[in-house]
């Protein structure tokens, strides 16, 4: 057992690069001083250059997979990556809701890949109403933002989700304002402005600020907290060197 730090999980793919997916989550995680705990959705075949290849896992052996871990160990929070589904992502969120009411489930929806590869489509909106029911933060960018609702503009796409959910829109893809993040909940807007600029572009960010995140809130910390700590966190990845390929440090 794991003493004194908090169990968490990643339910993601394996990136062979270790930029993204489970590797990044797992490293990101121990630099928070919690343990990693994972189950893998996918192998694929890619570099932080390039995307070529995926197979998914046995759904079958994921569940089962989830079912082990919480069943043996108390786990306070996790997040969510690569799926090849929102039906899959429903009995995910369904088998962990069974045996854990009170975790933390941060869903970072990678909805495609650099590249180009669809990984879910969100045509069924009651689907996707009750995931976000079950998950207590959605962490999109902008293109992922506008693949999960059919609302023509983002300000409705916003109320869409955040009335199910707490919503971190992340700043990346932003036309205008890149590195500014908004938290958005059913009452307030908060908005996460940069303490860098120009930053240069890191393969997997985005996992790395979703583990972050999930971090700090097995360590206690309130969402708001949380998505701030993160972010700075994130940030130091993204200063960490000059490639694609960032260092991870507290």
């Amino acid at each position: 057992m794991s003493e004194n730090r908090p169990f968490v999980l990643t339910l993601a793919g394996m990136d062979p690069s270790g930029g993204a997916g489970i590797l990044a989550d797992i490293k990101t995680f121990e630099q928070h001083k919690v343990y990693g705990l994972s189950v893998n959705t996918a192998d694929t075949l890619q570099t932080e250059q390039s995307f070529l290849e995926m197979h998914w896992a046995d759904m079958d052996f994921v569940l089962r997979s989830l079912t082990n871990l919480f069943e043996v160990y108390e786990i306070k929070a996790m997040k969510i990556g690569i799926v090849p589904s929102l039906e899959y992502l429903q009995k995910v969120l369904n088998t962990v809701r069974s045996t854990s009411e009170s975790v933390k489930i941060v869903w970072d929806p990678v909805l495609r890949s650099s590249t180009g590869f669809n990984f879910v489509t969100s045509d069924n909106v009651q689907f996707l109403e009750r995931i976000l029911e079950k998950t207590d933060l959605i962490t999109p960018n902008y293109n992922e933002l506008d693949a999960l609702s059919n609302k023509h503009t983002y300000e409705e796409k916003i109320a869409f989700l955040s009335q199910k959910c707490p919503l971190l829109l992340k700043g990346g893809h932003h036309p205008k304002q890149k590195g500014t993040d908004f938290l958005y909940t059913s009452q307030q807007e908060i908005v996460l402005k940069p303490a860098i600029h120009d930053p240069v572009e890191k393969h997997g960010s985005g996992c790395v600020l979703a583990a972050s995140i999930v971090s700090h809130l097995a360590l206690g910390d309130e969402l708001v907290a949380s998505c701030r700590k993160a972010k700075n966190y994130v940030e130091n990845f993204l200063t960490s060197n000059s490639s694609l390929l960032g260092y991870h440090h507290v």
